[in-house]
């Protein structure tokens, strides 16, 4: 009852491209200059389309979501592109401002695409970046920083064919999958890859503060057709019906929020890193998925390789081993992730450990060890400011007996080195780094062939990516149940408790609060 109602202005703020257009009587006497000013009425219109709209927030978000604005405003854009690459002999220098990219409306974003297939906008493009528009674009992004006004926009005739555009939104509504994905800054290479490669899906969003961050993980071709919103925009996605899953790849302590808003508008979540370091509000997560009735899908990936795939069916399946007697794991990075990565993301407990811990549990059908104990060091002066460590041993040992050790390293000079090797009373198996000769190394002092953490586990990824495609599709539920997710983050909190104590944790007997845990690191 005493909301404010909103006005014209308040929906423009709200939403970038649209715009208050005030219309002037065209015969209104000459005699009354004051009284035909407070004659003109406004009118709430779409800068890319020329129409006005119904003041209504359902008809807005309708309208901005359509098809036909979506080729409105990639016309207006097109009509005046900018080229950062157009060929081998033509280029231009570009210093992007990502922040300035955000906060000044009047921009247009250009695609690299469209420009490279015909060279000869670029002049006219040129001269025409002078003045300000309303609406930004938000698409495209190998771009400049470029203005236009309206009446140039309305000027030019729309010759820029819309094929693939056409044929992009066809691959999502011929059986495919609609995503959106929020954050770019923590994702995994491996994953965006898989991303750019199904045919089953099409990304229709990213929403994403820094741009340099999406023009990082996404080439501008393959962006030509998404919409790059802001996370203030973010009701854009969560009420657009052709979303069916979103991938979160924000950092932990941001992504509840964005999972369960997901999950709450009737998507499917692939969350790429923790949901949350808290384990309450993890649980609350899988909760809501399962209120809602929709998938979460945690981004443990290793059980997607299919090496260890391979090595779960002999251990579990076939008992081929026998009775396990010992696991030891080596997880050495290469390259080396960033001290602001780090620190987002968890450390190495959160971030590396914890996926050794869900396959060593996976591999024994155990929950959780009994009782664990860590040592660790930070090599590197900048880890030790941020109070984590960058090498760390952890000791478990399971109710069933076996012992397991895992070898964790942020440091690795030539080549990522993962290996796994498990024991058995009749016998022993063993997975060695791989490479594409297909030759396995041992103790050599340069690298037969460099590989990264994203080529060594490109496979693991394609199948974690193409595993919750099929959840969305009801074709099987989520291979990582909410109480192993609970557990192995319960284990690699125990695991961070143990070597900042320097003392063993029993698992039996204590009750292990990550919450506490985490607000320790930060």
């Amino acid at each position: 009852m005493g909301r404010r109602k909103k006005t014209l202005h308040d929906y423009a703020a709200e939403f970038s491209e649209l715009a208050v257009k005030r219309q002037r009587p065209e015969r209104g006497g000459g005699g009354g200059g004051g009284g035909g000013g407070e004659a003109a009425a406004e009118s709430l219109w779409c800068s890319s389309c020329q129409l006005p709209l119904r003041v209504r927030r359902d008809r807005i978000l309708e309208h901005l979501a359509s098809g036909r604005h979506y080729r409105n405003r990639r016309l207006a854009r097109q009509r005046a592109p900018l080229l950062l690459s157009a060929g081998p002999d033509i280029s231009l220098p570009l210093q992007l401002d990502a922040p300035s990219l955000l906060t000044q409306p009047p921009l247009i974003l250009a695609a690299a695409a469209t420009t490279a297939r015909d060279p000869s906008l670029l002049p006219s493009a040129i001269s025409s970046a002078t003045t300000t528009d309303q609406a930004p674009s938000t698409s495209a992004f190998t771009a400049l920083h470029m203005r236009i006004t309206p009446a140039e926009r309305s000027s030019r005739s729309p010759a820029v064919p819309q094929a693939r555009f056409g044929a992009v939104l066809g691959r999502c509504g011929a059986g495919g999958v609609g995503l959106a994905l929020f954050g770019t800054e923590l994702g995994d290479k491996a994953m965006f890859q898989s991303l750019v490669e199904e045919n089953g899906c099409c990304l229709l969003y990213v929403v994403e503060d820094r741009l340099h961050e999406v023009e990082r993980a996404f080439s501008a071709e393959f962006l030509a057709s998404t919409r790059v919103l802001r996370q203030q925009d973010a009701d854009i996605v969560l009420n657009d019906q052709r979303v069916s899953g979103v991938i979160v790849c924000s950092p932990p302590e941001e992504a509840s929020e964005t999972v369960i808003d997901a999950l709450r508008a009737g998507k499917g979540v692939f969350c790429e890193r923790l949901p949350s370091f808290d384990r309450q509000t993890a649980e609350a997560c899988f909760d809501e998925a399962n209120r809602c009735g929709r998938p979460l899908v945690c981004g443990f990936y290793k059980r997607f390789d299919p090496a260890l795939q391979f090595l779960c069916k002999k251990v579990r399946g076939c008992q081929a081993l026998g009775r396990i007697h010992r696991i030891a794991t080596t997880s050495s990075v290469y390259p080396a992730a960033s001290l602001g990565f780090l620190k987002t993301s968890g450390g190495i407990f959160y971030n590396a450990a914890v996926h050794d811990i869900d396959i060593v549990s996976w591999l024994l059908g155990e929950s959780a060890p009994d009782t664990i104990f860590s040592l660790g060091h930070a090599f590197c002066t900048d880890m030790a400011c941020l109070k984590d460590a960058d090498t760390v041993a952890v000791s478990m040992k399971f109710p069933s007996g076996a012992i397991v050790t895992l070898d964790i390293s942020q440091h690795c000079t030539k080549s990522c080195d993962q290996r796994l090797e498990v024991h058995g009373s009749q016998g022993t198996l063993r997975v060695d780094n791989q490479n594409p000769l297909g030759i396995t190394e041992h103790g050599t002092s340069v690298s037969i062939c460099t590989q990264t953490q994203a080529d060594r586990y490109r496979e693991a990824h394609r199948g974690l990516f193409r595993h919750f495609l099929r959840t969305l599709k009801g074709k099987e539920p989520p291979a990582i149940t909410k109480e192993q997710f609970l557990w192995a983050v319960q284990v690699a909190a125990a695991a961070e408790q143990s070597w900042r104590n320097g003392s063993a944790v029993d698992l039996r007997n204590e009750a292990i609060d990550s919450a506490v845990i985490k607000t320790e690191i930060m």
